[in-house]
């Protein structure tokens, strides 16, 4: 006997195979573009929250990446001026929904890069605030919060992954234009 929604070889109609009853789709199939909507404007909100403050005051930003003592002394100015601008492209992009699975897949980079960076901190006995919001500068031992910076930094990969598993989202400008 078939069960529901199954295809058995005996069940035909002029040759073709018939099935009982179409199968209702996945929860996921039905709210994923739902989902991928919130992913993408959290992840945006979050990348044009950061950059803001970085683009009014564009040499604490410099400040903030001399900090970390990664870059060579000829990168820290240009990269500290160019951050937020990427940081705020990303974000506007991810809100319109355009480029989405790109811009995630660059989003997704940039965080590990900002993960791998505090780390650094911690592992080199640097001790700053991370300057994530623009608010950078030394600290003492006891005050820096890099497990809470990389946790922050990792529950924002989590939408990041999503969309690049499912990028096709709701009011997207990618939806308008290849739908």
């Amino acid at each position: 006997m078939a069960t529901k929604g199954a295809v058995t070889g005996n069940n035909t109609d002029n040759g073709r195979r018939v099935e009982d009853e179409a199968a209702p789709p996945s929860w996921l199939d039905a709210n994923g573009r739902w989902i991928s909507l919130v992913a993408r404007v959290l992840l945006g909100v979050m990348w044009v929250y950061y950059a803001a403050p970085k683009l009014a005051t564009p040499t604490q930003n410099v400040a903030d990446v001399r900090n970390y003592h990664i870059l060579p002394g000829g990168l820290i100015t240009p990269f500290a001026y160019a951050q937020p601008y990427l940081e705020l492209a990303l974000g506007l992009l991810l809100i319109i929904g355009l480029g989405t699975r790109l811009v995630a897949a660059l989003s997704g980079l940039l965080l590990l890069v900002y993960i791998g960076a505090i780390i650094s901190l911690g592992a080199r006995g640097i001790h700053i605030n991370c300057g994530c919001g623009g608010t950078g500068g030394v600290v003492s031992a006891g005050q820096t919060r890099y497990t809470l910076d990389v946790l922050r930094d990792v529950v924002f990969l989590i939408p990041a992954l999503w969309l690049l598993w499912r990028p096709k989202s709701r009011f997207s400008a990618d939806e308008a234009l290849l739908p």
